[in-house]
């Protein structure tokens, strides 16, 4: 049987969680700047002092539902490592892992970015900064144990020296290709844009670093 104390964090966190589902909603229909820490109390059915005792700002909402997207990307992107797979076929899995996630849900992708610049300008407390911080640089630390695990087998000549130039590059290009197409041009054409630009950058890049006796031996 849980003591009031239990209790009350048990059903502080359901509040927490109720507030999320309901911001996340507006954000998807109606985007980031539209929406109101009011209009997220009046989706959640709380009053707009009850949203203040759990998050400090409209930006902190949608942090905390970025950051538990990411964690679910972590989720399923750890599989891929439990393949055996290349190291040319991670890094195209890890891309298409991370772009399903704004395929599905784009104004994130756009808050993501938005972050990333402007963090310093944003009303965020220290913690959850820390946290954002934290998890793009979990998420690109992937790269690099790809690039890594690349240069164990063999398939990838690169020295640890240029692994983080490498990584940087790869990350570059995901974000810059996804920001290139997600918002602009045909819609029926931006999904496959971005895939295929994506995926050819990513073939082109690693071309350069294949181990030349490697490719000899498979053609």
């Amino acid at each position: 049987m849980l003591g009031p104390e239990s209790r009350r964090e048990r059903e502080k966190g359901q509040r927490r969680q109720v507030v999320l589902m309901a911001a996340k909603k507006l954000f998807i229909e109606n985007g980031f700047k539209a929406v109101t820490v009011a209009s997220i109390a009046e989706k959640a059915e709380l009053s707009k002092g009850a949203i203040y005792l759990y998050f400090s700002s409209k930006e902190e909402i949608y942090a905390q539902i970025l950051l538990n997207d990411v964690e679910l990307f972590h989720e399923k992107i750890s599989q891929i490592f439990q393949e055996g797979k290349p190291a040319a076929d991670m890094l195209l899995d890890f891309a298409n892992a991370y772009i399903n996630i704004f395929m599905k849900e784009r104004e994130q992708f756009r808050i993501m970015m938005h972050f990333a610049l402007q963090a310093d300008n944003l009303s965020l407390s220290s913690e959850v900064r820390r946290q954002i911080v934290g998890e793009m640089n979990r998420m690109i630390s992937l790269i690099e144990k790809i690039l890594q695990y690349g240069i164990s087998t063999g398939e990838l000549l690169l020295k640890k020296p240029a692994i983080k130039n490498m990584k940087n590059a790869l990350w570059g290009l995901l974000n810059g290709i996804i920001s290139l197409h997600l918002f602009v041009g045909a819609e029926s054409m931006r999904e496959e844009r971005i895939r295929s630009d994506v995926k050819e950058g990513i073939k082109t890049m690693i071309a350069g670093l294949k181990n030349k006796q490697e490719v000899a031996g498979h053609e």
